[in-house]
């Protein structure tokens, strides 16, 4: 087992684990026991610069932490992993990973597809960062195939941007058939996998091009680091008819360049957080999974819910295609009330769950979208319905989640 650290231009997952199980190589993929102390954690290199052996002459690549930091190095290893990727890179943030990658595939005058329903703040920067650097976008309903087809324009369209679920409508899209056609018109399929995490679903198998993650929600999995991370499929290229700028067409080795270039890299400490709330992210998934599918079962059954959105009840529209392309149906479900007034009424009343943004920590958070995360979108055809309730649904005795949302819905 090798001790020396990866270069930092070169990401790759530790292949030594590839055909090990998930929890195995989220543990120990990229982490091998440190050369100098036996240390079985990787330590947190806080450091900025590394003492060179001559001129040029790096020590197992890293000149400068903005390039390359070991931390980084093995967590951005490890995310590639559980992804199935050739390339990770970890991020200050899940939108500072996203506009990495977009400033990567797109030029003025490109055109985009998002969901209708995309998270605010993804919509914030594609329309109103991106929008007057001359990209424009389309908004669809990814549920509907037919319609992604109809807003890609062949020739224009350099990126079809998927979520699924999204975020907060949780609605599914079928990635295997919308690769087909992001692939025949020379387009990068990009799926933000937040909802799903890699342990319930495998975009990259299933024909992405390239994941993104805000780490920040169920891999770091605690409420207590902010982050984000692009993982790159083996082979992947940039848009038909586009070179970057290490003169490839590798989409790799732009987001690379880009990730250095910009600088919005995970810093140290963050991405020892991050790696520590990956190694246990299956199980913690197993308990999130647990306790929705019984929350939302009995928000359905409840008289004060007039709709409950889940893609593991039998009621949800892509109910079917999420059970085919997912080992589970994930922490998140959205209700609604009738009303507005009623839906604050629930977020005011609840005491287990944290009235709170973000989601997929261990504790289990409600929030009032139109209000909160996905104010930024009102008044555009993204907007959410007011009497929207949303809850990350955490690891807590289930008993105790029933009993609060029952006394919040009295």
């Amino acid at each position: 087992m090798s001790t020396t650290p990866q270069t930092p231009h070169d990401p790759q997952p530790d292949h030594e684990w590839t055909d090990a199980g998930f929890a195995t190589r989220a543990i120990h993929a990229g982490q091998d026991a440190d050369a100098a102390t036996g240390a079985v954690v990787t330590p947190i290199y806080q450091v900025s610069t590394y003492k060179q052996d001559g001129v040029g002459g790096l020590r197992g690549g890293y000149e400068y932490s903005r390039s390359g930091n070991p931390t980084r190095t093995a967590l951005e290893a490890a995310l590639a992993s559980v992804e199935g990727g050739s390339h990770g890179f970890a991020f200050s943030s899940g939108l500072a990973a996203e506009d990495t990658l977009l400033r990567a595939v797109l030029r003025p005058g490109d055109h985009i597809v998002v969901p209708d329903d995309a998270y605010g703040g993804t919509y914030r920067l594609i329309a109103r960062v991106f929008g007057p650097w001359g990209i424009e976008h389309t908004p669809v309903n990814l549920s509907d195939t037919d319609e992604v087809l109809a807003a890609i324009q062949p020739g224009r369209t350099k990126v079809v941007w998927v979520e699924t679920p999204t975020n907060p409508l949780l609605g599914i899209a079928d990635i295997a058939a919308i690769a087909g056609h992001a692939q025949a018109a020379g387009a990068v399929l990009v799926v933000d996998n937040t909802f799903a995490t890699p342990y319930l679903q495998r975009p990259l198998e299933l024909g992405a091009d390239v994941v993104v993650h805000s780490t920040t929600k169920y891999i770091g999995g605690h409420s207590d680091v902010v982050g984000g991370a692009v993982v790159v499929g083996a082979g992947a290229q940039l848009p038909a008819g586009m070179q970057g700028p290490t003169g490839t067409t590798s989409l790799s080795d732009a987001v690379g360049f880009h990730q250095n270039a910009s600088g919005a890299v995970a810093g140290p400490f963050d991405s020892w957080l991050t790696l520590r709330g990956l190694k246990t992210l299956g199980v913690r998934m197993d308990r999130h999974c647990a306790n929705a599918q019984a929350i939302a079962e009995f928000l359905e059954g409840h008289d004060k819910v007039t709709q409950v959105i889940y893609p593991g009840l039998a009621s949800h529209e892509q109910h079917d295609v999420a059970a085919r392309q997912m080992s589970g149906f994930g922490g998140m479900i959205s209700f609604r009330t009738g009303s507005v007034d009623s839906a604050l009424a629930v977020c005011d009343r609840t005491r287990v769950f944290t009235l709170a943004e973000s989601l997929g920590g261990v504790e289990s958070l409600v929030e009032h979208p139109a209000k909160m995360t996905h104010g930024s979108v009102a008044g555009t055809a993204l907007e959410v319905p007011d009497d929207l309730v949303r809850l990350s649904v955490g690891i807590e005795d289930l008993a105790d989640l029933v009993a609060d949302l029952t006394q919040a819905l009295r």
